[in-house]
């Protein structure tokens, strides 16, 4: 059964159904390509554009890897070397790629909404590698894959009754917007943590619990995702005084980390501020999933493509 649409823009407009259908076929790549199987010829004469506006190197490379490996060709475009930098618009960019028969573009752009904009007009299936501060749903697709295959001897395939907890710069993140998106659609209880100026206003009207102390967060908690402190974003000084303030109050430590279940998954989605968000202990300790969410990335990429090609 293909997705419904044509393109994959955020885990807000998936059903519950779709997100489950991502999460189990992406299972069977995952088994092929850490297995012996490196190449399938499921997408061979199919070609993949890399559109990238921001940089990147886990996403990008991950899609890269999921395409080839599905026997795509993928062209990456440089946007600093592109006519972009001569005044070329999203959208006619978008068509001279179609013109060009592509038959998928992965777009990350630092605006809100611009692989909504593009969908809209070009045929090709548009994906969302994250927008502004909106979604980044495969990042959001892969953590929920993590988890419910870390999780699933005493959970089942679902995720109803666990506890995740996300925590740091929750206004900034379009991780957190994915991951709170498809973790409350099945079932889990998320709960956001972090200082009060970095919380969204009204986001607990999507199904969240606020705190704004670690340690009322923590307790009980089954997942613990950290966020990266995006500084190229806060273009503002107030958010909070200082980084040593901020890792005294919000950083995850090996001592930190024993407030939660004793199972507990510490996450990450890269890249890693060590010392600041995380320490080195937690990020390299027994609790740790954050290099299993990268290999679970491609499998996620690989059956996003899979679906939107038409598999089934």
């Amino acid at each position: 059964m293909p997705l419904k649409s044509k393109d994959l823009l955020g885990l807000e407009y998936l059903t519950k159904e779709e997100i489950e259908h991502i999460l189990d076929t992406a299972s069977p790549f995952k088994d092929l390509f850490t297995r012996s199987v490196k190449k399938v010829p499921t997408l061979r004469g199919k070609t993949v554009v890399l559109l990238f506006y921001e940089a990147s190197t886990r996403t990008r490379t991950s899609f890269e890897l999921a395409a080839k490996r599905l026997s795509a060709d993928v062209i990456n475009i440089t946007v600093s070397a592109s006519s972009v930098v001569k005044g070329e618009g999203l959208i006619d960019t978008g068509k001279t790629l179609e013109a060009m028969k592509s038959d998928f573009v992965i777009i990350r752009h630092g605006m809100s909404g611009a692989p909504n904009v593009l969908a809209r007009n070009i045929t090709a299936s548009v994906i969302n590698a994250g927008d502004g501060l909106h979604e980044h749903p495969t990042q959001g697709l892969l953590d929920i894959f993590t988890i419910r295959e870390k999780k699933k001897r005493i959970r089942g395939n679902h995720l109803k009754g666990l506890k995740v907890v996300i925590v740091g710069d929750i206004l900034h993140s379009r991780v957190a917007k994915s991951n709170i998106w498809g973790l409350t659609k099945l079932g889990a209880e998320v709960c956001v943590v972090g200082p009060a100026t970095l919380i969204p206003q009204g986001i607990e009207k999507i199904g969240v619990k606020i705190y704004y102390r670690l340690e009322d967060a923590l307790p009980g908690a089954d997942v613990i995702n950290i966020l990266r402190v995006q500084l190229e974003r806060q273009q503002q000084s107030y958010f909070f005084p200082s980084l040593h303030e901020y890792t005294l109050l919000y950083g995850i430590t090996k001592e930190r980390l024993a407030a939660a279940k004793e199972d507990v998954l510490v996450m990450h989605p890269g890249p890693l501020n060590r010392g600041i968000e995380i320490s080195s202990e937690v990020a390299d300790g027994p609790s740790s999933v954050i290099q299993e969410q990268v290999t679970n990335g491609i499998a996620i990429r690989m059956a996003v493509l899979y679906l939107l090609g038409g598999g089934g």
